[in-house]
């Protein structure tokens, strides 16, 4: 991958419910396109028959746990038995917070004498960088009943737009010159004159920002986290009404979720990990989200699909 930016940032729902499926929603999964990466964040059971049916395909590159409860990685297992049966070779790399390396080194020895692939497994405390090439994937300690973790992926700084009238007004010629200028190169032309990048670039863009919460209270550091997010998951497990449940396991309403993308200044918020209760009816908790948040704010369903566009 170049380091110039993702050409793609798509999400797919894979499940949107909270702690048990329901007859319209699988436990928690979410399939992340970065660029020519696929990412997996959770694999609550079933995930790897929601990849069959929403078409993200099986090459996924990395996972990333949230935590560990059991509906958020207990479809690993038959995940990676399916993964070998296909035929896979390249490492695959299982990233979350403290005891992944104890639970999911059980985890992929169930029912199997060993994987046909290597496994890497990498815990995490949150405060961390990992360097994707195109973008960056950072864990963030969130508040949940045992440790948990948020994710932000960032798309690193994009390079200006080239200017091909500026390039040929300073004498560059059209062709292999327009790209090294591209790539970052100082020219020197056969006048001896020199052309610099930023004599044609303009400045730099921002690159995309994409936050999933996980689950959690609403927390200061996922506040900080999402600062200027594009995208904001954040979990709506209660209603209003269930402020107490809410308090009790350590999980958001949906009223909560629309005050951390108000004030973390995020650009539009989607609302996942609905209780059972909410399965079907989810427009109270769109309501109460959009009464703290005016940004576009929608509730996930399996199999909802978002694309975030190129930031110009």
């Amino acid at each position: 991958m170049s380091s110039s930016g993702m050409s793609i940032i798509r999400l797919t729902f894979l499940g949107t419910s909270a702690a048990a499926p329901t007859l319209h929603r699988n436990v928690s999964g979410l399939a992340f396109k970065a660029d020519t990466d696929l990412l997996l964040f959770d694999c609550g059971e079933g995930s790897q028959r929601q990849m069959i049916r929403f078409g993200t395909g099986f090459a996924v590159d990395a996972v990333f746990f949230t935590h560990f409860h059991a509906d958020h990685y207990l479809g690993i297992i038959g995940f990676l038995r399916t993964l070998g049966m296909g035929g896979r070779e390249q490492k695959l790399v299982l990233h979350g917070p403290p005891p992944a390396a104890k639970l999911l080194d059980q985890a992929i020895h169930l029912g199997v004498e060993r994987l046909a692939f290597p496994i890497e497994l990498v815990e995490l405390k949150g405060g961390e960088t990992l360097d994707r090439g195109s973008y960056v994937v950072k864990p963030v300690r969130v508040d949940h009943r045992v440790n948990a973790l948020g994710y932000v992926v960032e798309e690193k700084t994009r390079p200006g737009r080239f200017d091909p009238e500026k390039a040929r007004a300073l004498g560059v010629p059209p062709g292999p010159m327009f790209g090294r200028l591209q790539r970052g190169e100082t020219l020197k032309l056969d006048d001896g004159r020199e052309v610099r990048p930023d004599d044609v670039m303009g400045g730099a863009r921002a690159g995309r920002k994409v936050v999933i919460s996980g689950d959690t209270r609403p927390c200061p550091a996922l506040v900080a986290a999402s600062a200027g997010a594009d995208l904001l998951v954040h979990e709506a497990t209660f209603s209003d009404d269930e402020q107490e449940r809410a308090l009790e396991t350590r999980h958001s309403t949906a009223r909560e979720a629309g005050r951390v993308a108000r004030d973390s200044k995020s650009r539009r918020l989607v609302l996942t990990h609905l209780s059972s209760r909410h399965d079907v009816d989810t427009a109270p908790l769109l309501a109460q989200a959009r009464a703290e948040f005016s940004g576009p704010t929608e509730v996930a369903y399996d199999g909802l699909t978002v694309e975030l566009a190129v930031r110009e």
